[in-house]
């Protein structure tokens, strides 16, 4: 099936879209100016604002594009992946492959990141189309995953592995070791203790903390 042809207009927001990057690794989030950007970009700044009314919108079109970007890589990924360690693994090592370029961008948001009510956070209402396809991932990983999930667990428990997620994309933002090795050491040592917890969560005898635990979830929820 022949590739799709990139229109004038396709072109054009792509360029918007690199300056707006560009400038937001260079200067920051908040000190770039659409106008900024603009003159990047080659574009009137009239230009810049019909493609993206605001920052905001560009920073929405990057997560777009990554979270579509990164499924068929996903999908490879867990491609003949068995135990649930190894998928845990896969999933977040693909996150971190897929935006080392952007590392820089991420570290620029972490500002904005940190509140929820701000529209560029990963915990916003505005980014939770996305954070439901990402979090559908980790629901599929738990099937025929080799380990046992407690039935009134099992709900909350994709949820519970993408926060796990955030964590380690959180370290690996801010990681400066070489090549981010101590991230790299951390999500080893995450996946195989979120399996074992999990493994564990299943005993008779761990009913009542479970039922602590599954509280305290819906307690960050908000429920």
């Amino acid at each position: 099936m022949p590739a799709a042809k990139i229109t004038k207009s396709d072109q054009t927001a792509n360029k918007i879209l690199e300056a707006a990057l560009d400038l937001f690794r260079e200067q920051g989030f908040d000190t770039a100016t659409m106008r900024a950007i603009a003159e990047k970009a080659q574009v009137a700044t009239g230009a810049a604002y019909y493609y993206y009314p605001s920052k905001e919108a560009i920073v929405m079109d990057f997560y777009r594009r990554s979270c579509e970007e990164m499924q068929p890589k996903i999908e490879a990924a867990l491609e003949g992946a068995k135990a649930l360690e190894t998928r845990l693994r896969a999933l977040i090592q693909v996150k971190l492959e897929h935006f080392a370029p952007n590392r820089g961008i991420l570290r620029a948001l972490l500002r904005n990141g940190a509140d929820p009510k701000h529209p560029l956070s990963p915990f916003s209402s505005e980014t939770r189309a996305i954070r439901d396809i990402d979090t559908a991932w980790f629901r599929r990983i738990l099937i025929d995953c080799g380990v046992r999930i407690p039935r009134d667990l099992e709900p909350a428990l994709p949820g519970v592995l993408w926060f796990l997620q955030m964590g380690v994309i959180f370290f690996w933002v801010i990681d400066e070791s070489p090549h981010q090795v101590r991230t790299a050491k951390l999500l080893e040592r995450a996946a195989s203790s979120a399996v074992v917890l999990i493994r564990l969560s299943g005993l008779p005898l761990m009913r009542p903390v479970r039922r602590s635990a599954l509280e305290i979830v819906q307690l960050v929820r908000g429920a």
